[in-house]
C-alpha cells in the first residue's frame, strides 16, 4: 500500500510539473486586459521602484496571497513575473494548485525585462 501511495504521489507531481509553461520575459510584448492578467509577485517596495505597465501587484510573501489572487478570474491567462524568476515559478505552481487554468511564468523577471527595454 505504501508503494502504491508513493507511486500516486510521484505521478501527481510529474503531472503538475508537466503543466508548467514558461516564456522568456524578453519575448513578452504585452497582454490583452480583457482575457489576460499580468501578475507581479514582487514586494510592494520592489513594485514601486518600477514595474511592467498594467501589472497587478500581489506579493508572493504576503500572508494572504491565496486570498488576494482569489479575486482574479481563473479562466484568464495569467502571466506571472518577479525579480528574476524564482518567486514567479513558485507562484505559478500555487496558482495551478488553486485552479487557475492557464498560467505562464515569465522567465528572467523584471530585471531582464528592464534591461532589455531600456
Amino acid at each position: 500500500m505504501k508503494n502504491f501511495l508513493l507511486f500516486v504521489l510521484f505521478v501527481s507531481v510529474q503531472f503538475a510539473y508537466a503543466q508548467i509553461e514558461t516564456k522568456s520575459i524578453k519575448e513578452f510584448t504585452g497582454f490583452n486586459k480583457a482575457t489576460e492578467v499580468l501578475l507581479d509577485v514582487r514586494t510592494v517596495e520592489e513594485f514601486n521602484e518600477g514595474c511592467i505597465d498594467g501589472a497587478l501587484n500581489i506579493d508572493w510573501f504576503s500572508q494572504d496571497f491565496n486570498k488576494q489572487v482569489a479575486s482574479i478570474d481563473k479562466n484568464k491567462t495569467i502571466y506571472v513575473y518577479c525579480k528574476i524568476g524564482g518567486r514567479s515559478l513558485k507562484s505559478q505552481a500555487r496558482l495551478k494548485e488553486l485552479g487557475f487554468l492557464h498560467v505562464i511564468n515569465l522567465d528572467g523577471g523584471y530585471d531582464l525585462w528592464s534591461s532589455a527595454n531600456k
